[in-house]
């Protein structure tokens, strides 16, 4: 029963140890931070986009005040040399502000390109990581299912044992396995206990020697039942 149980404990960590769970654990922390990365950049390429457009129309407002100014002096409506004058400053002036704003226009631009590749480049890295994580969920829950049904076999098994065995014995197995790290019973070869690797004397062996088969046998050692076989030595 021994040999079961520890298939057992085997089994069950390797079901919460399956290298999957880890991976897919790995990149469920890489995906919130790819998400809250496209959240912020989806919120950056909104406030520039009404940026660009703000900057679009200001560049448009002036370029048509200029133009409104600039035909009314080809026209010929203003007469007045100082009028001319004037508005001639003004149209200056309004070349220079235009000049500003293409140039705030073109770095709202530039900063709005940028925000939409990294966009591009956040949204592509989600996908791949989605794709990714659907890879290891399937491979995970392959191999869990496979231990799975070893581990309702091996269940199944020892409930078949244990009905065999005595329920003071097996009381003791189950206190010991508790106490012992998950082996509670450990097979006397060569003279040595499976369990902490003691080696016991001639005299041990030979007081062993002599009881009964069905005798319940403990290492002096580490308390363990010991299960005698054709290498124990006797």
């Amino acid at each position: 029963m021994q040999e079961i149980d520890s298939r057992i404990d085997t089994i069950r960590h390797r079901l919460g140890s399956i290298p999957e769970a880890a991976q897919i654990a790995e990149l469920g922390a890489r995906r919130t931070a790819v998400a809250n990365a496209l959240r912020d950049l989806r919120v950056e390429v909104d406030d520039l986009t009404a940026e660009q457009k703000k900057a679009d129309r200001d560049v448009e407002s002036v370029r048509a005040r200029r133009e409104r100014d600039q035909g009314l002096i080809d026209s010929g409506a203003v007469g007045s040399p100082k009028d001319i004058e004037r508005m001639l400053h003004e149209l200056q002036s309004l070349s220079r502000r235009i000049s500003d704003l293409e140039d705030v226009e073109l770095e709202v631009m530039e900063r709005l390109e940028a925000a939409q590749q990294s966009l591009r480049d956040r949204t592509d890295e989600l996908a791949r990581i989605e794709e990714e994580r659907e890879r290891l969920e399937g491979a995970r829950s392959s191999r869990a299912g496979e231990l799975d049904g070893e581990l309702a076999q091996s269940v199944a098994e020892r409930k078949v044992t244990a009905d065999g065995v005595p329920d003071d014995l097996l009381a003791l197995y189950e206190k010991l396995r508790e106490q012992k790290g998950g082996v509670g019973a450990a097979a006397l070869r060569a003279r040595q206990c499976g369990g902490c690797r003691l080696t016991l004397d001639n005299s041990i062996l030979g007081e062993i020697r002599t009881r009964p088969t069905d005798d319940v046998v403990r290492c002096e050692e580490c308390g363990r039942i010991l299960v005698r076989t054709g290498e124990s030595g006797l």
